[in-house]
């Protein structure tokens, strides 16, 4: 997961992608509950309800994304790049 989130940070928030203005990332990667998550939320309201969650599970741990978000055209480029950097892969689309 913390390669994940690294990932999207990097490629996502910093470049300056215009596809991620409008959101913010919220990683919660030291989760007691056993699924670390990263969450995207609104830019200008981040306590609000996120609209895409990626999150870990098990052991070998098994990634699902899931929120409104992923039903935008920009939820396959974050499902393309999810997988990726789960891989092992690294950069940006």
């Amino acid at each position: 997961m913390e390669r994940v989130a690294l990932g999207a940070n990097a490629c996502w928030f910093k470049s300056g992608d215009a596809a991620f203005k409008a959101y913010r990332l919220a990683p919660e990667l030291n989760s007691f509950s056993g699924r670390p998550r990263i969450l995207l939320v609104p830019r200008k309201s981040p306590e609000a309800r996120p609209l895409a969650v990626i999150q870990a599970e098990g052991h070998p741990a098994r990634l699902q994304a899931f929120g409104p978000l992923l039903s935008e055209p920009v939820g396959t480029r974050i499902a393309t790049d999810v997988r990726r950097w789960a891989a092992g892969g690294q950069g940006c689309s």
